[in-house]
């Protein structure tokens, strides 16, 4: 044994008995976990200590350590102390030694993450809530509370402005970690150019390196055989050393098609939350930060007129923007005064495009809400993809009063319920005229339903 080595098998020791001496790990946890461990790397800045198995890296506390090598080496400031295992320290190596034009190959290069996209730009109610509260957790301690976490709605709600806040708040308050934003299909382009380059190794080794993975829209990996093979590598890879990883998707895991068992599985195993489309007083909420970010004055907006573009367009956060860029452009355009934007101009300006019954106040949101409520379920679950009896027959209702209520065209109707078909819709429709007819209970409830909607 070198010198070199046997200084660092002492230290080991020594830091050791330091922690049981002064009670800060029993006998037996040493013996079991510790004592097959072994300092790599140590000087007065850092230590790398290697773990045989994944078990004994989990269990090792670094702060603990810490604590004790300052006190073996008589210092007088902190040192930085890291748990690997000997696969770790080889990736890391491979990674160091590889050509830098292969690891700073714009190939592998994370996508943007914009940085007004934060926890303090999102606007939280009812309807993500949840969701909000679980991405802040993650960001607050990346690998640590819930891995994966998984989160899923329909497009617009905010599920990448919640990814990008976490990337944000982990590149402020741990600006050390490698963090990682990419969305599934530029990810399956980067795997394949890899293979084509002959990198896809590299690429691995690279992915795993980062403390951080941020990946949108999972549900376009589906059927990309390849593309799961890596991924499962890297994923595996990165949740066994700690690593957060963060996942939207349009749908929840096991609605996914074409999506390996194995990934199903572990993208379950973490915490999955659901976004749902704003409540009247959350979209209201929304459109006010809309306008302030935009650089306009919300006292130049009559109040009124808010109101009706927070009602009409609360389907998704995309269709309040929308429908606000469209008010302001024909303000600007055709209202003759220029003192505030009047409610004539708001209606003016959506005339056509707005959802909600003149008559009735009533939109697609606030039926499949009503109906969700009645029948102890989400509106994810109605507008999603699951098929068990009773979310269909409430899917089904849903889409027979958005027809018979609002008269809105069938392919309208499918747009509200996650992008169905008009034959799907006309088919629903078909379903609930033929169910009340011959069963008495279930006409009951729609009456029911229908009398909920106009309290």
């Amino acid at each position: 044994m070198s010198t070199r080595d046997q200084y660092l098998e002492d230290a080991w020791k020594q830091a050791l008995k330091y922690l049981i001496d002064n009670k800060q790990l029993d006998q037996d946890i040493v013996n079991t976990f510790y004592n097959d461990c072994y300092i790599h790397e140590l000087n007065t800045e850092k230590a790398i200590i290697i773990a045989p198995n994944i078990i004994a890296k989990q269990i090792l506390v670094p702060d603990l350590i810490q604590t004790a090598l300052i006190a073996v080496l008589e210092l007088d400031h902190p040192i930085n102390v890291e748990v690997m295992q000997d696969k770790d320290l080889k990736t890391r190596q491979l990674i160091q030694e590889a050509p830098a034009q292969v690891i700073d190959d714009d190939d592998f290069s994370s996508m943007t993450i914009q940085p007004d996209r934060t926890f303090e730009n999102f606007v939280v109610g009812d309807c993500n809530r949840e969701s909000q509260a679980a991405a802040l957790a993650c960001a607050y301690n990346p690998g640590k509370y819930f891995n994966p976490l998984f989160i899923y709605g329909n497009s617009g709600l905010g599920k990448t402005h919640l990814l990008m806040a976490i990337g944000n708040y982990v590149k402020k308050a741990y600006p050390d970690k490698k963090v990682y934003y990419i969305e599934s299909l530029k990810f399956v382009e980067k795997v394949v150019k890899a293979i084509q380059n002959n990198k896809i190794e590299y690429f691995k080794q690279f992915m795993c390196s980062i403390d951080l993975l941020l990946i949108d829209d999972i549900q376009f990996l589906a059927g990309k055989e390849k593309s799961h093979e890596v991924f499962f590598s890297i994923y595996n890879e990165l949740v066994n050393n700690r690593k957060q990883v963060c996942i939207a998707s349009d749908r929840q895991p096991k609605e996914i098609k074409g999506l390996e068992e194995r990934l199903i599985s572990r993208f379950s195993s973490g915490l999955s939350v659901g976004i749902d489309s704003p409540e009247f007083e959350t979209s209201l909420a929304i459109l006010r930060l809309k306008i302030k970010n935009s650089g306009s004055d919300i006292n130049d907006v009559d109040e009124q007129g808010l109101a009706y573009i927070a009602s009409n367009f609360s389907g998704n956060v995309r269709d309040l923007e929308g429908a606000w860029n469209r008010v302001l452009f024909y303000a600007i355009m055709f209202q003759k005064d220029k003192s505030i934007i009047h409610f004539e101009t708001v209606v003016n300006a959506l005339r056509n495009q707005a959802v909600v019954s003149d008559v009735t106040g009533i939109s697609p949101n606030k039926i499949i809400r009503c109906v969700a409520d009645y029948y102890g379920l989400t509106k994810q679950q109605i507008t999603g993809k699951t098929r068990t009896k009773n979310i269909s027959n409430a899917r089904h209702i849903s889409i027979y009063l958005c027809r018979k209520l609002l008269d809105l065209p069938y392919i309208k109707i499918g747009e509200e319920f996650g992008g169905r078909d008009h034959a799907t819709i006309i088919s629903a429709c078909k379903k609930v005229e033929k169910q009340i007819a011959k069963d008495t209970a279930f006409a009951t409830a729609v009456k029911d339903i229908e009398r909920l909607l106009t309290i």
